[in-house]
């Protein structure tokens, strides 16, 4: 049932990316991020009210989610089911050699939150000090990405229980007190790489993103943390939880675009320019 329900959230929000409310606008509206650099004080209040949000979209959308979005739900539980089937035997094919876990172990700290956190938090800062909108940009919904990350893992954590390769019997049971299921390091890696890809619309860009991302998660799985189906996921719904916060940001800033129109009006000795705001 736990894992019934975690696939149908990672539909969910892959649907959520793309159908956001008209009313959830409306909210984002007032928590909309600023092309300008802020005081720090707005700046969290902003963030914290974006954070929420986005956690009221992502465990309501299961009731919003329409016939054509599950197959969403349906391929990604199908392929975590299948992976759970063959973890412990996937497990065992590697040499697993102490060299491998070790640097395994060293690759895997790349996508630790002592990594990820201060990386997001220097393209804000290089955005801030060099005046780039975009690097500020990225900076704040990548953090966004990685707050909303943690959120979902944690809850999935504390629901699935499931042992790790090298507890119990090594068959990664669930309900039995481990962290296993799912990968931290895989979801948050693979959320912030999504919102830098969408950021910057680059193939080398995205690349280095994704393959950063994926060089972190399958170090995870070769360095015995976690099994294939821990990985895999996670992934997924990293990527679609960053794609759900890049994809939200621009809708309300397109609803919040200035429409500036030339204002001449001969008759009236009036001649300038008329800026407005469209919903």
């Amino acid at each position: 049932m736990k894992l019934f329900a975690f696939c149908l959230v990672m539909g969910s929000i892959a649907q959520a990316q793309t159908d956001v409310p008209a009313a959830a606008l409306t909210a984002r509206e007032d928590a909309a991020y600023s092309t300008e650099s802020e005081p720090a004080k707005p700046l969290v209040k902003k963030f914290v009210r974006n954070v929420l949000l986005d956690q009221k979209e992502i465990w309501t959308s299961p009731f919003h989610m329409k016939g054509g979005n599950a197959k969403y739900w349906i391929l990604f539980g199908g392929i975590t089911a299948g992976l759970i089937a063959s973890d412990h035997w996937t497990s065992t094919q590697l040499p697993n050699t102490r060299d491998q876990l070790r640097y395994s172990g060293r690759v895997s700290n790349l996508g630790s939150f002592y990594s990820v956190i201060p990386a997001t938090a220097s393209i804000y800062l290089v955005g801030l000090f060099t005046d780039n909108a975009k690097a500020r940009e990225t900076g704040l919904l990548g953090a966004e990405a990685l707050v909303d990350g943690a959120i979902v893992f944690e809850v999935f954590k504390l629901a699935a229980q499931r042992q790790r390769p090298l507890e119990g019997d090594g068959h990664g049971h669930f309900f039995h007190g481990g962290s296993s299921f799912p990968s931290g390091h895989s979801m948050e890696s693979f959320a912030l790489a999504s919102v830098v890809a969408h950021e910057y619309h680059s193939k080398k860009v995205s690349v280095l993103a994704y393959g950063l991302a994926s060089l972190v998660s399958a170090s995870r799985f070769t360095g015995r943390n976690h099994f294939a189906s821990d990985i895999v996921a996670p992934a997924a719904v990293g990527w679609f939880i960053g794609a759900y916060v890049f994809n939200t940001h621009e809708k309300v800033s397109h609803r919040l675009a200035p429409d500036v129109r030339p204002d001449v009006q001969p008759g009236e000795h009036r001649y300038g320019v008329a800026l407005a705001w469209h919903p």
